[in-house]
């Protein structure tokens, strides 16, 4: 038999084979960590080609994304990337599209199918932050049985699931967190949402910013408390105990949900996020306090899910220049423009790892998937004569 030496010597392929099994290993082991995504906003005039803002994303080793419309640039860049995507239906559209079911499988098809299965589709959020009182409203509902409905006809349903995101401003009550409830204004809007999500094992996707509640009212809440850096519990509520807002938020909206008939239903957070600059408690310290403690704590859950990680979406990838009209609005971004990170944030290390190995795997010409398959066949057969 020859040695091992002799097999690395002679026959190269085998290098790529245990570059493969190193990958398979690394992506079999990357569980909690990925709970976290970052929201790529494109209200701007400078920010890089879409084909870059991918590869930052990979070299960071951030495997999941939301976007707030499908647009084809960015559709076309995410081919291939194996990051998961939310992706929006955008408000201007929810009326046509829930008036008409032709009109939601040609968006489908147009925005999903013709990408699939190169982009790796988790949601369609059917609309952002719409309230009860809004025009497009009463069509939420309909655009999203639609939705749903053309997806099933590809037979999609179990792999893209079709929501909404809302923000906390639902809610009628939230402290302490066990009286969480959707307002009377709110909750003929909201129940049938969540009756559809609940039978269709959708998520309830929910934008949740304690930046805005501790400016909102600074004499009750802290700062450390906002930040994950409260000394010790800070709200305890009969078995539960809080240490921070955003946990706090997150069960608020649990407690709503089986108000309203959706115990079944999970939560993912569809973004949160803590300005650099442009107002009150926005500083670079603050929002990579917040940043790097709210990546360790969703991992554990909150009170009411505990050790069940918060898929959570970071608002945003970068600085957007022409968001407004409060200063505030242009300083979320975790990266400026020119892909400079503001913050030394440690996203999902492993899939970092796993990128780089795939990146320089790519650098040598070793990975074409049928030499790949052919060089472990063969190195297992050379191992075992």
């Amino acid at each position: 038999m020859a040695s091992f030496r002799e097999i690395i010597a002679n026959k190269p392929y085998v290098v790529s084979a245990f570059l493969l099994l190193g990958l398979l290993t690394l992506s079999s082991k990357t569980t909690g960590a990925e709970s976290i995504g970052v929201c790529y906003g494109r209200v701007a005039n400078n920010l890089p080609p879409d084909p870059e803002v991918i590869s930052l994303y990979q070299a960071n080793g951030i495997t999941r994304m939301r976007i707030f419309d499908p647009n084809p640039p960015t559709l076309q860049a995410l081919k291939g990337s194996n990051i998961e995507l939310i992706v929006g239906v955008r408000n201007q559209d929810i009326q046509s599209l829930g008036n008409d079911v032709a009109a939601a499988t040609a968006w489908v098809q147009n925005n999903v199918l013709n990408f699939f299965p190169d982009v790796k589709f988790r949601y369609i959020a059917v609309g952002n932050e719409i309230k009860p009182q809004d025009a497009e409203a009463k069509y939420v509902l309909a655009a999203m049985i639609n939705i749903k409905i053309a997806i099933a006809s590809a037979n999609l349903q179990d792999q893209i699931k079709v929501s909404t995101a809302i923000d906390m401003s639902l809610l009628g009550s939230s402290y302490p967190p066990s009286t969480g409830s959707f307002s009377d204004a709110a909750s003929s809007y909201i129940n049938p949402i969540i009756a559809f999500l609940a039978s269709n094992g959708s998520p309830f996707l929910a934008n949740v910013y304690p930046y805005f509640s501790y400016i909102g009212d600074t004499k009750d809440i802290s700062l450390g408390y906002a930040l994950f850096a409260a000394p010790g519990v800070t709200v305890q509520d009969g078995a539960f105990g809080y240490t921070n807002l955003f946990a706090a938020a997150v069960d608020a909206l649990y407690s709503a949900l089986e108000k309203a008939g959706g115990s079944s239903v999970e939560i993912v957070v569809s973004e949160t996020g803590w300005p650099s600059e442009g107002g009150e408690g926005a500083t670079v310290e603050n929002a990579s306090t917040y940043y790097k403690n709210l990546i360790d704590s969703v991992k554990g859950g909150t009170p009411k899910r505990r050790g069940k990680p918060v898929e959570t979406y970071l608002f945003a990838m970068f600085d957007e220049n022409q968001k407004g009209p409060a200063e505030i609005e242009r300083h979320f971004g975790l990266f400026s423009a020119d892909k400079q990170p503001k913050y030394q944030i440690r996203f999902n290390e492993k899939n970092k790892v796993l990128a780089n190995m795939c990146t320089r795997i790519k650098s040598s010409h070793l990975v074409y998937w049928s030499i790949l398959f052919s060089s472990f066949y063969m190195f297992k057969s050379n191992l075992l004569t």
